[in-house]
């Protein structure tokens, strides 16, 4: 009886552990026929991470090799969400190391997911102070970083590069393709602790290009000082220089007032980040007035000795009253520019005729863009003669119902400056690879002929004058001769009429005037309580002209100096 009983339970425990084997028997093969897929992509996200590798964005530098902009290494923390314990403790401790908000880190660190990012690039300061902290399931992968060591200088031109690489503004967008590069990956194996084991498998990234540019670094930390100065001095709203190399069409330096620091870009205002030279548009003046001395003396309407009477600063236009900023009686042709008449340059133009003048604006390069490699650039205005009123003839001729912009009009006196030739305006001079070989070069091109040598060379000898007995005598160097030309203008109000308290100031000219190395816009946007161009923006030409004529002299003579003991080893 008893060995029954003990064959009975023997034999049930036999039929349970079966049944339990059985289950397990068919749950691994439910696993196995229908989950493996499943648990096979857990597993491999478990042990496999796949991390993309970021290139190094390539540099920018000046015309000698100086850099603008460059990429440092940087840290960026991710976290493991799975392995963190304590979440509440670590997004307090974060929060208060990083500044962000606790909404924020708490949707990151809330996914069920094995690598998310936490905060891309942050400082060594914060990296130490989290590291300290040691918690599971945080880390930190090494990036690389965008800065530009010279904070505001050439700000407007290099733009930006974003978070993750690209170029946001300037040059770092237009020229994006090349300097960013290629992305690499790598995939890391994991233990079940996710501690790396070891790099499986990895494809290197492909590093940017270099962008060389025509800016020379000290040339543009000139532009800059001079221009802040008058930009403060004056309590202006905005203010533009361009340094212009005239033979060439290389931008030397090219500044705008307000600026920003492309190091933090977020803390800047949209206007402080515009480009004002190349995308503002403004009624130029009396700088405009080259054009129609130009043109006059291109069509062989008038030599410099011929006399006009400015009606001593009062002159019917049609059914408007001209007025000269002060009174004239005769004044030579040379004079009327010099001088800067308005009542006897449109004589000039009246004699000369609407299509003439539109005709030499036209090629001078106003009412249409000059391709400079630079985002940004507008057009301007200038009307066809079928489109002027009776009293265009006595404004577009001094430089009033034109629109302009700053890189216009340092590219029209550098016609003057280059013999009657316009060249296209550009500043990326080359780019290279890694390894520091060319592979594209930018020469300069010439766009066309405006005026003939002697039309130019006679049009410089008026502008010599302007700066030595004229209205731009503040412009006047002592060391050598420059040559040119002020404007005042009023702006526009919304109503359409001129306004009494707002103007534009400016001035343009090249130097030295025998031998130009440099043509140089200057505008101020509503100075105060000046505004004669004469006045504000002269003085600024004067400066940047006397300092970087002679840097490019001394470069100059240390490159031929350098040629010679070449020759001579």
């Amino acid at each position: 009886m008893q060995v029954n009983i003990r064959q009975r339970r023997f034999q049930a425990v036999t039929y349970a552990f079966l049944f339990f084997f059985l289950c397990c028997f068919l749950r691994l093969s439910y696993f196995q026929l229908f989950r493996s897929k499943y648990l096979s992509h857990i597993a491999n996200q478990q042990h496999n991470l796949y991390l993309e590798l970021e290139p190094v964005r390539g540099v920018i530098r000046d015309r000698n090799s100086k850099p603008l902009a460059f990429n440092v290494p940087s840290d960026s923390l991710y976290g493991s969400p799975r392995q963190i314990k304590n979440k509440e403790k670590v997004i307090a401790e974060l929060k208060e190391i990083l500044g962000l908000s606790e909404s924020y880190l708490k949707s990151r660190l809330d996914r069920d997911k094995a690598f998310v990012w936490i905060a891309r690039k942050i400082s060594s300061e914060q990296v130490e102070r989290i590291k300290k902290l040691k918690h599971p399931g945080i880390g930190f992968i090494r990036e690389s970083k965008r800065c530009y060591p010279n904070k505001n200088l050439a700000s407007h031109e290099i733009g930006f590069a974003g978070m993750d690489n690209t170029g946001l503004e300037g040059l770092e967008l237009l020229y994006d393709g090349y300097l960013k590069g290629s992305n690499g990956w790598a995939q890391v194996l994991r233990d079940a602790r996710q501690n790396t084991l070891l790099w499986e498998k990895i494809a290197l990234p492909k590093d940017g290009h270099e962008i060389v540019l025509t800016i020379d670094e000290f040339i543009q930390f000139v532009a800059e000082r001079e221009l802040e100065r008058v930009y403060k001095t004056f309590r202006a709203k905005g203010a533009s220089v361009i340094v212009l190399n005239p033979k060439t069409g290389e931008i030397l330096a090219m500044a705008n007032r307000p600026t920003y620091d492309p190091n933090r870009p977020q803390a800047a205002s949209l206007d402080s980040r515009r480009n004002r030279a190349l995308c503002d548009m403004f009624e130029p003046g009396s700088v405009f007035k080259i054009v129609t001395a130009s043109a006059a003396l291109e069509e062989d309407k008038f030599n410099e000795s011929n006399r006009f009477f400015c009606e001593n600063g009062s002159y019917r236009v049609a059914n408007h009253i001209l007025h000269d900023h002060q009174p004239h009686g005769w004044l030579t042709f040379s004079q009327v520019i010099a001088e800067s008449s308005n009542i006897g340059t449109t004589k000039i133009a009246q004699a000369l005729g609407g299509d003439a003048v539109y005709k030499y604006a036209n090629l001078f390069g106003f009412g249409k863009k000059l391709g400079v490699d630079l985002p940004g650039e507008i057009s301007g205005i200038l009307k066809e003669t079928k489109n002027w009123s009776k009293t265009s003839i006595g404004a577009i001729p001094i430089g009033q119902e034109v629109g302009v912009t700053a890189l216009q009009l340092v590219s029209a006196i550098s016609v003057i400056a280059n013999g009657g030739v316009l060249m296209k305006p550009f500043i990326v001079k080359e780019i290279r690879n890694s390894d520091g070989q060319t592979v594209k070069e930018f020469p300069s091109q010439e766009i066309r002929r405006v005026i003939s040598p002697r039309t130019a060379k006679r049009i410089k000898d008026i502008l010599v004058m302007v700066t030595e007995e004229g209205t731009g005598q503040l412009a006047k160097v002592s060391d050598f001769k420059v040559a040119g030309k002020t404007g005042t203008s009023q702006k526009l109000e919304p109503n359409g009429a001129y306004s009494h308290s707002k103007h534009i100031a400016s001035f343009i000219g090249f130097a030295p005037a025998d031998d130009p190395l440099i043509a140089v816009v200057v505008t101020v946007d509503e100075p105060r309580p000046y505004y004669f161009g004469g006045v504000v923006s002269a003085p600024v030409f004067k400066r940047i002209a006397q300092e970087v004529v002679n840097y490019l002299r001394l470069e100059r003579n240390n490159y031929a100096l350098g040629e010679i003991a070449k020759k001579t080893e």
